[in-house]
């Protein structure tokens, strides 16, 4: 008879543990995936990293852009500055004048 009284006092202590222990399990759940899940707080640092990065990448992009725009009003019919034609002939013809040097940068060009 003691076993029996031994296993009922068991199974009534088990029911009342039970409620915790299942509270405990769902709250180590849910914290786990509110850390590391998809939607996470690991995986939120890491977007926000990779935002500001192209954050950066569009502010260098964007200033590298005004240069050129600002570079190619200089080249319109409307508004053409002799300096500029004169720097783009030169590059693209490989010209200069009688009294200028060249001065060049890097190794020789292969023949």
């Amino acid at each position: 008879m003691p076993a029996m009284m031994l296993l009922r006092e068991i199974r009534r202590r088990a029911r009342h543990i039970m409620v915790p222990i299942l509270g405990a399990l769902m709250v180590g759940y849910f914290g786990y995936h509110a850390v590391t899940g998809d939607r996470g707080l690991i995986t939120w640092f890491q977007l926000t990293r990779e935002l500001e990065q192209a954050r950066v990448t569009l502010d260098r992009t964007s200033a590298e852009r005004r240069l050129l725009d600002h570079r190619v009003s200089l080249l319109r019919p409307d508004n053409l500055d002799p300096d500029m034609l004169d720097e783009r002939a030169r590059a693209m013809l490989n010209l200069i004048h009688a009294d200028e040097f060249v001065i060049l940068d890097g190794p020789p060009p292969a023949r």
